[in-house]
C-alpha cells in the first residue's frame, strides 16, 4: 500500500486544535440523551455517558486502533482474482511501536479515540431510561473493541472499501471523509439492535400497540446541546477530511461552512414539517433535524459546494421527522432520542450525498496518493458501503448485543424503571428539590 504524504507542521497544528473540538460533540450527544429522557434518569443518563466515553476510549487504546490501523498501515489481507481484500489492521495493542510525535498515524489514533467515544454515546440514545449503566458500559467495550474498528479500517484504514476504485473502478473508493458512515451509521444501527434487545418502555405502547408521548424533560438542555454539537462536529469533519482523505487545510472554512447550512437547514426543514402537521414547531424533533443535518454532512462535506450542503441538510430533516415516526408508530421501535433516524438513517443519506453532489478533486484520497479520472460510478462505490452497514455491521452488532444480554441482562428490572433510573442506580436523583414523576402517569 503507498506510504501516506506526511503532514506539514501548519497541517499538523490545525488538525490537533480541530481534533481537540471533537469532546464537545460528545458533551452535547450526552446533553440530548439526558434532555430526551425523563427527568428521574437525567443523572443516569449524564454518569452513563462519561462511563461509555472512558469505556470506549480504553477499549479503543487496548485493541481498537489495533484493528482500524491507518491508510499505509501493516493490515492483513486475502487476494480474490488477483485483487486484494484488505480486512483488518495488524498494529499492534496499547498503541505499542506507534510514533506519538505528532505524526499522521498518531493523530489518526487520537482522532478515532474520540470518535468512537462520541459514536459510543449514540445507543444511549436508544436505551434510555431502561438501559443499566454495567451493560451499557459491555456493550460500548464491544463496540469500541471490535465493530468501530473493523468498518473504520474498512473506511480510513486502506481497507477494501477504500480500495474499490483501485481494484474495480468505482470512483475513487468508498468516501466518508468525517464519519458519516463509520461514526454515524454504525452507532446509529447499534442504536437499532440496542432498541430491539430491550424492547420498549414500560407505558410506551397500549395494549393496542398505539403509541402514547412520552415527551424529553429539559428541552433547554437540548436546544443548548445542539450549539456544542457544532462546535464538535466541525473539528470532527474538518479533521477527518485532512488525515482521511488528504484535504488541504484551506478547505477547513469550506467544511465549516457546509456543515453549519447543512445542520440549519435541516433544523428549519423539522420545524416547518412538525408546525404544519402539528399546528406549532416541536422542539425536540428541530434539535433531531440539526444533528441528523450535522451526521449527514460528515461524509461530503469537504468536497460540495455550500448550495448541496443546503439540500443534503434539508432531505435529513425531513428524513429525520419521517423515520422518527415510521420506527416509533409502524415498526413499534421505541427509540427515545432519535439516534436510529438522526445517526442511522441520516447517516446512510449522508454517505450517498457523497456520491450524488461530491465532485471528488484528485490528489488525495483516504490518506494516500488518488489517480485522476471520472466519479460516475462513485455511487456504486458508496453504495457497496452501505450494503456492508447493513448485511454485516447491523447483523454483527445485533449479535454481539444478543449474546452479551444472555450472559448479562442489559434491561433494567421493572422496578428500577418504575423508580427511575437515577434512585435504583445512582443511589440520588438529578433534580432532588423538585418532584419527579412515576409511571402512574402512563400506565396502561
Amino acid at each position: 500500500m503507498p506510504t501516506p504524504v506526511p503532514l506539514s507542521e501548519t497541517a499538523t497544528a490545525l488538525v490537533t486544535a480541530l481534533i481537540l473540538l471533537v469532546p464537545l460533540a460528545g458533551a452535547g450527544l450526552a446533553l440530548i440523551n439526558a434532555g430526551l429522557g425523563r427527568s428521574r434518569s437525567a443523572a443516569h443518563a449524564m454518569m452513563a455517558s462519561l462511563c461509555i466515553m472512558a469505556v470506549a476510549a480504553l477499549a479503543y487504546f487496548v485493541c481498537g486502533f489495533a484493528w482500524q490501523g491507518f491508510a499505509g498501515g501493516p493490515g492483513h489481507a486475502f487476494a480474490v482474482q488477483g485483487k486484494e481484500w484488505n480486512w483488518i489492521a495488524g498494529e499492534r495493542l496499547f498503541f505499542r511501536g506507534l510514533d506519538l510525535t505528532s505524526s499522521r498515524a498518531s493523530l489518526t489514533a487520537l482522532l478515532g479515540m474520540l470518535s468512537v467515544s462520541v459514536a459510543a454515546l449514540i445507543p444511549l440514545g436508544s436505551g434510555a431510561d431502561r438501559w443499566r449503566l454495567g451493560a451499557a458500559c459491555a456493550s460500548t467495550a464491544v463496540f469500541a473493541g471490535l465493530t468501530f474498528p473493523l468498518f473504520a479500517h474498512w473506511v480510513w484504514g486502506g481497507g477494501w472499501l477504500a480500495s474499490l476504485g483501485a481494484n474495480y473502478g468505482l470512483g475513487r473508493g468508498f468516501v466518508d471523509a468525517g464519519g458519516s458512515s463509520s461514526i454515524q451509521a454504525v452507532g446509529g444501527l447499534t442504536a437499532l439492535s440496542i432498541a430491539w434487545i430491550l424492547g420498549p418502555r414500560r407505558g410506551k405502547y397500549t395494549l393496542e400497540g398505539v403509541p402514547t408521548a412520552i415527551p424529553g424533560h429539559n428541552s433547554v438542555l437540548v436546544l443548548f446541546a445542539c450549539l456544542l454539537t457544532l462546535m464538535g462536529w466541525m473539528g470532527l469533519n474538518s479533521a477527518g477530511a485532512i488525515l482521511f482523505t488528504g484535504a488541504e487545510t484551506g478547505r477547513v472554512a469550506l467544511i465549516a461552512i457546509n456543515t453549519t447550512l447543512a445542520a440549519t437547514s435541516a433544523a428549519l426543514a423539522a420545524a416547518l414539517i412538525t408546525r404544519r402537521r402539528f399546528g406549532k414547531p416541536d422542539a425536540s424533533l428541530t434539535a433531531n433535524g440539526w444533528v441528523g443535518g450535522l451526521a449527514s454532512s460528515s461524509a461530503a462535506g469537504a468536497f460540495v459546494a455550500p448550495a448541496a450542503a443546503v439540500v443534503i441538510g434539508l432531505v435529513a430533516g425531513v428524513l429525520v421527522t419521517l423515520g422518527v415516526e415510521l420506527f416509533e408508530s409502524r415498526l413499534g421501535v421505541d427509540d427515545p432520542g432519535g439516534a436510529i433516524s438522526v445517526h442511522g438513517v441520516c447517516g446512510i443519506w449522508g454517505v450517498m450525498a457523497v456520491g450524488l453532489f461530491a465532485p471528488l478533486p484528485a490528489g488525495m484520497l483516504n490518506g494516500v496518493a488518488a489517480t485522476s479520472g471520472a466519479d460516475s460510478r462513485q455511487w456504486l462505490a458508496q453504495l457497496a458501503g452501505v450494503a456492508a452497514l447493513l448485511g454485516f455491521v447491523l447483523p454483527l452488532s445485533y449479535t454481539l448485543n444478543w449474546l452479551l444480554n444472555r450472559v448479562y441482562p442489559q434491561r433494567v428490572a421493572v422496578e428500577g424503571e418504575r423508580q427511575g433510573m437515577d434512585l435504583y442506580e445512582l443511589g440520588a436523583g438529578a433534580y432532588p428539590e423538585f418532584l419527579t414523576h412515576t409511571d402512574e402517569f402512563t400506565q396502561r
